[in-house]
This record gives C-alpha cells, sequence and structure tokens, in this order.
C-alpha cells in the first residue's frame, strides 16, 4: 500500500478533503498536512511540511492543491528531491509519474472541479515511472538540483 501525504492552502481544504477521502476510499494510507480552513494562510508552510514527509521516506508520493497549483509546485520544487508537476490535465499527470518520476502532483481548485481532481489524482498514484531512457533524464535533473551538472 501506497503511503500519501495531502495538503492545500486556505482555497482548497474542501477539495483536499474530498481527494483525501478518495484516496482512503481506494486503500491509501493518507497522511494530511492542512490546512482544515479557508482562514488565509501561507502556502509555502503546507508544501514544506508535505515535502518533509516525502524527503524522510515517511510517504512516498504527494498532492498539494491551492488555487491555482502553480504557488505550489514553485514551492515544493525548492526541496531537495522533489519532482513536482502542476497539472490540469490526466495526460500530464499521467505522464509526469511515467516519465519523470513525479513525487508531487499540484493543481488548482479553481482550475479544476470535482471530478477532474480525482481523475487527476488516479492517474498520478496508478502510474509507474517507467524507468529506462527516463532514468537517465531524472538523473540529469538530480545532477542539477545537486550542482554537479558540468557545462
Amino acid at each position: 500500500m501506497k503511503k500519501l501525504v495531502i495538503g492545500c492552502d486556505h482555497a482548497a481544504p474542501e477539495l483536499k478533503a474530498i481527494v483525501r477521502d478518495h484516496l482512503i476510499a481506494r486503500g491509501f494510507d493518507v497522511t494530511d498536512v492542512g490546512t482544515h480552513t479557508t482562514e488565509s494562510c501561507n502556502y509555502p508552510d503546507y508544501a514544506h511540511a508535505l515535502c518533509k514527509k516525502i524527503q524522510s521516506g515517511e510517504c512516498e508520493l504527494g498532492i498539494l492543491i491551492c488555487g491555482t497549483g502553480i504557488g505550489m509546485s514553485m514551492a515544493a520544487n525548492k526541496h531537495k528531491g522533489i519532482r513536482a508537476a502542476c497539472c490540469s490535465d490526466t495526460f500530464s499527470a499521467r505522464l509526469t509519474r511515467l516519465h519523470n518520476d513525479a513525487n508531487v502532483l499540484c493543481f488548482g481548485a479553481r482550475v479544476v472541479g470535482m471530478g477532474l481532481a480525482l481523475d487527476l489524482v488516479d492517474a498520478f498514484v496508478d502510474a509507474p515511472f517507467e524507468g529506462g531512457k527516463h532514468q537517465k533524464r531524472v538523473d540529469m535533473i538530480t545532477a542539477i538540483e545537486n550542482g554537479e551538472r558540468a557545462d
């Protein structure tokens, strides 16, 4: 059973709860790092809390939801070892796992509705990383992240 972590800012607690409950119903172990209210908050705090769970190995994959998904993806991608993708279509959500080994899916509650959000999540969590030629490219991203890329 995959261990997942989910978080959001004030734009998405209702959608986050729907996604969390959907994943639990599918049999996933889901950790919720908040927020739980629509009171204004700072999305980098929730991105950070989620990324720490992945970096520690406590969780395999994460889902972050804000108004557009963009802020969350930017904040998450500042964390070592995190490959966050902001997606609003199922093709991209599936391919970012298959080809990029993304470990965090981001999307916007003001961009996608409940039905599409659930489809995005299913496409993301169900797709395995293909490896092969894609591993070389992920390794190149990691080298850039580690300051090891020679020009």
